[in-house]
């Protein structure tokens, strides 16, 4: 079968399509036929060796697909050749076929595009995970979403807009502005680009705080970092939520003195830990969401395919930030 290899650490162009051997499903696996593969920040990261999971080479990037199962391993219930699933496989997805733990699929409605499916699970879950457990965003708080047309920022506006609050997408440019009006987003500011001096720095604060209102932000999502964290920060309201989810544009440093004057809190959202410490809690996650998609309240935005032996270019995009919503690498055309 073929399978888009990382030999060594590198960027997207290091990447190699290469026969390899067929996986097996193992105990407690499926066997997976990869429909398509979602594309994440995390495989920019893994090829370089800067992901905090470190597979031994050589192996495949992609972390999330969708498929039909194959076979089924030993010691595994409830699944049989021919079901449609999504799942997470941390590495191994650019490729036409991988193994995984059973725990980590789930089952995809009839009615849905398996290439669309593929955009789910990463994004959505971790938007889900972070507004509810952790921002514990209510109907009528105000929401602020940084980098707000990526995967997870689209995610995030279509599921606070669903949840009942009032959302703001803070976003680089007029056509990622327009993609978060059309996700549902209430208000769109659009901010430079870092890094910012001590003015700039003040002046984006000052039009977070104008978009806020007189109370503040309830919940701020931040998947970018750098430069844009501490001014959405000085943003938040009294007893506010700062949800950390990335730092594509660095790792910030906040001025712990704001916490105290706020009385706010910043969350850390580790969705992948999330998923393996509470798998019940995150699979009553993946029902609201396909039930909010039947609802017609999300629908995942795929807005560039890629053959596998072009994914490195999907890869290359993303880690220079100039996708909007989610690009997918559709690997079994046929079945997509």
């Amino acid at each position: 079968m073929k399978a888009l290899l990382s030999l060594a650490p590198g960027g997207p162009e290091t990447l190699v399509l290469s026969d390899v051997a067929e996986p097996v499903a193992g105990a407690g696996e499926l066997l997976v036929r990869v429909v398509a593969c979602a594309i994440n920040f995390p495989d920019v990261l893994i090829i370089e060796d800067k992901y905090q999971f470190k597979p031994e080479r050589p192996f495949a990037p992609g972390g999330e697909v969708s498929g039909i199962v194959e076979a089924v391993g030993e010691g595994v219930s409830g699944w049989r050749a021919g079901d449609r699933l999504i799942a997470l496989t941390s590495a191994g997805g650019l490729a036409e076929k991988v193994a995984v733990p059973a725990a980590r699929c789930f089952r995809v409605p009839d009615k849905v595009s398996m290439v669309s499916a593929s955009a789910l699970l990463l994004t959505y879950a971790t938007a889900i995970h972070a507004l509810l457990d952790r921002g514990r965003l209510k109907a009528g708080q105000s929401l602020l979403v940084l980098g707000a047309a990526g995967g997870v920022g689209l995610a995030t506006v279509e599921l606070g807009k669903a949840f009942g609050a009032r959302v703001v997408a803070a976003v680089s440019d007029a056509d990622k502005a327009a993609a978060a009006r059309d996700a549902g987003a209430d208000d769109v500011l659009i901010y430079g680009r870092a890094p910012f001096d001590k003015t700039q720095a003040k002046a984006l604060a000052d039009a977070f705080k104008d978009k806020a209102g007189r109370g503040g932000f309830d919940v701020v999502l931040d998947p970018v970092g750098g430069d844009y964290a501490e001014p959405a920060l000085r943003a938040i309201g009294w007893e506010g939520r700062y949800l950390v989810v990335g730092f594509p544009a660095g790792i910030p440093r906040l001025p712990l003195n704001l916490t105290l004057l706020k009385s706010c809190d910043v969350c850390g959202v580790f969705w992948g830990a999330f998923a393996a410490r509470d798998p019940h809690g995150n699979a009553a996650h993946v029902e609201t969401l396909f039930a909010l998609w039947d609802e017609g309240r999300i629908h995942p935005r795929v807005t560039a395919t890629y053959p596998l032996e072009r994914a490195g270019e999907a890869i290359a995009r993303l880690g220079a930030r100039g996708a909007i919503g989610k690009l997918v690498v559709v690997v079994d055309p046929a079945n997509g």
